[in-house]
């Protein structure tokens, strides 16, 4: 059968010859499928910039497919076989575990820059079974794995690429094969870095001190990261080492919610203005919406958008009370965020196992019932490859007017969490949903803060930043008001999906 070329726009295809250059010089031929060793000491870094809809991840994919043609291998986040000084690799990363699914769903093999800098330590028995399944050595006879469980094994990982989802197939959890985490103490080849508009100084350090060849792709007209006044990674880059795409693709495609994201662009146009686009989109075509209340339904799966925090524990508060929950307990369903990790310093390898579970600040979770200890949660980390484990947990309920949380139960310490029914478009971003609810009156309200951020005014960065998270309908909430619930909270959607890798509960005292 054919391989569909896909027709690259006239700047896609510069920035693609430009990328086939640099790789060339740093001996990765992509046009003729030749590769050199590495040169140590020889490295670049380009960033390719554009609005949504301009093509940055059909390219992103091209680049992959390409490098797989010629011999240079996906580094994934669970497992790296032995390196070889004539070996070439690549890795793709996303900021968060959303963003790097929403990759993966397009069929990249993504990971997050946490998974990359922090790598597992294989039992060294199972070690053998990696190698073996990554075709880099004998098939070895294991004591704990059948023969039907090593078929198993093998098919499992011809179709999905991971050592964890391959030995989980086969009966055993991560505790049977992952020993711990150690920070990366080795460089890797070639970086391809999606959303990375969301870098901060740290992060693009550590990216560059691990890839050589490290290539960005970033939007522009998003929110730069909390303490970079207003300034992103790429921002700093010149000439040939910028490269920016010009919107073509997705545009043909008549989106309605991509008419309006790039319709912010007008440096004239007023909030009033955008709001009567929004209403002539919703009566022309059912992705766009206007509704005079959030939807309470919605709010468990795909939170509601919004600017200020205020509005935030308001909306938040008004979920829980319909949904009939009390202050003393969470009800399986409930949508939570990661606000970080609450260990002292003598506890950084447990803080590293969390971590590497997807437990970074801002990830998407579910909560699914109480541990079997004291302090503990059930959890579903949306958008991880292995989303289910049970981890020590301390969960914070904001309530309106009050500065201190009430924190219905907490262990000693361990993640700690806040209500996911509504995020802060911050917060949102590096995500996306079918369905997005943005909260239009703290947009109007940033509109009369008259605040700027990079030259543009902050209100229409954040109105771009939510109308973008949505993938398929974008509502647009006009009031303060919430729906009654039509059904409870429950986890059977999550059941779903591919049943997940079954982790030991993670313990601030012991181990994985």
């Amino acid at each position: 059968m054919a391989t569909l070329i896909p027709t690259f726009s006239d700047d896609q295809a510069h920035a693609h010859d430009r990328i086939a250059d640099v790789l060339r010089d740093m001996g990765v031929d992509i046009d003729n499928n030749s590769l050199s060793p590495v040169v140590e000491g020889k490295g670049a870094v380009l960033a390719v910039t554009g609005k949504a809809g301009s093509g940055k991840t059909l390219l992103l994919a091209e680049l992959v497919k390409a490098l797989e043609r010629t011999g240079v291998e996906i580094v994934s986040g669970d497992w790296e076989g032995k390196r070889r000084k004539d070996k070439r690799t690549v890795a793709v990363l996303a900021p968060t575990n959303k963003a790097a699914s929403v990759l993966r769903n397009r069929g990249v093999p993504a990971t997050t820059i946490h998974r990359i800098l922090y790598t597992p330590l294989y039992d060294p028995e199972f070690e053998k079974v990696a190698e073996w399944l990554a075709g880099q050595g004998e098939r070895p006879t294991i004591e704990a794995l059948t023969d039907a469980a090593m078929d198993r094994a093998k098919e499992v990982y011809e179709a999905t690429k991971s050592v964890p989802a391959a030995l989980a197939s086969a009966g055993l959890r991560g505790s049977d094969f992952i020993t711990g985490w150690k920070r990366r103490d080795d460089g890797l080849d070639i970086g391809l870095v999606d959303e990375s508009s969301m870098l901060d100084d740290k992060q693009f350090q550590d990216l560059k001190d691990i890839f050589p060849i490290l290539i960005l792709f970033g939007d522009p007209a998003q929110l730069a990261p909390v303490g970079q006044s207003g300034a992103m990674i790429f921002d700093r880059f010149k000439g040939d080492s910028l490269l920016h795409l010009a919107r073509i693709h997705r545009q043909e495609a008549d989106n309605p919610i991509l008419d309006l994201a790039h319709a912010l662009g007008d440096p004239d146009l007023q909030f009033s203005d955008f709001e009567r686009m929004i209403e002539d989109a919703a009566a022309r075509d059912d992705r766009v919406q206007l509704s005079p209340r959030a939807n309470s339904d919605m709010m468990a799966r795909s939170p509601v958008l919004v600017w200020r925090n205020a509005t935030r524990i308001r909306l938040i508060s008004a979920f829980r009370a319909a949904h009939g929950a009390t202050m003393e307990e969470l009800l399986p369903g409930e949508p939570l965020i990661c606000d970080g990790i609450e260990l002292p310093l003598k506890h950084r390898k447990k803080r590293i196992d969390l971590e590497a579970r997807g437990l970074i600040k801002g990830a998407p979770v579910i909560y699914l019932g109480p541990g079997n200890r004291p302090g503990f949660s059930r959890l579903h980390v949306i958008g991880a490859e292995t989303p289910r484990f049970s981890a020590a947990s301390i969960v914070k309920i904001e309530k309106p007017g009050e500065e201190e949380p009430f924190i219905p139960y907490a262990a000693r310490m361990g993640a700690a969490f806040l209500h996911g029914a509504a995020v802060t478009i911050h917060k949102a971003q590096g995500s996306q949903w079918p369905e997005v609810q943005v909260f239009a009156p703290d947009l109007y309200a940033a509109s009369r803060a008259g605040r700027m951020e990079a030259g543009q005014a902050l209100w229409k960065r954040l109105a771009y930043v939510a109308i973008t998270r949505a993938e398929e309908r974008l509502i647009w909430i006009t009031r303060y008001m919430l729906s009654r619930p039509l059904g409870d909270l429950g986890t059977t959607d999550l059941d779903a999906k591919p049943a997940p890798l079954k982790l030991d509960e993670i313990d601030p005292d012991g181990m994985i």
